[in-house]
């Protein structure tokens, strides 16, 4: 399992309970790679045996596994916020499309993608446009089995509908 811009390490604890064998973690920040590894200790985890933690540019880890043909079964992103202003709604679209392309490289067959954006400036059509291009582009198809959203205690107000920052996909990769 792959967990990229994995900061704290929550979802590789959680996927080392539901039974994954090993974890990637890739974060830009020492300090966060750190309270990873300190979190799967503290749920039972052994961080040396049952888990990498990667430090680096997330783009350019990925680059360098598809350039060295490392292979997933489990890929989750989930990147900080690329658009903060309506100014950069197009380069955040080209973020998103690129470390979607380049995850769905390195997914095996019928790998899982899960794929999540927290930027209010890219509604959930958009992101879903991306996903499909980048799965155009990287000559695969990508199922999508769950839309993800926030949960209740992120209400979001209907005068303000940026409020729904947070969406995510679940896909199977062929």
């Amino acid at each position: 399992m792959l967990n990229a811009f994995a900061y704290t390490g929550a979802f590789a604890v959680y996927t080392l309970a539901m039974g994954a064998k090993h974890v990637t973690n890739v974060e830009s920040s020492f300090a966060a790679l750190e309270l990873a590894e300190r979190n799967l200790a503290l749920n039972g985890f052994d961080p040396d045996c049952q888990a990498e933690q990667i430090a680096g540019d997330v783009f350019g880890v990925l680059r360098n596994f598809r350039d060295t043909a490392r292979q997933f079964d489990l890929i989750i992103l989930d990147p900080p916020k690329f658009a903060q202003t309506k100014r950069q709604i197009q380069s955040a679209t080209r973020g998103y499309k690129d470390i979607n392309l380049l995850a769905l490289k390195l997914l095996r067959p019928g790998g899982i993608l899960a794929t999540f954006s927290c930027s209010g400036l890219i509604s959930t059509d958009l992101f879903q446009k991306v996903v499909f291009g980048a799965g155009v582009d990287a000559g695969r198809d990508v199922q999508l089995l769950e839309w993800l959203g926030q949960p209740p205690d992120h209400p979001v107000l209907l005068s303000f509908p940026q409020g729904a920052y947070l969406k995510g996909f679940i896909c199977r990769v062929w």
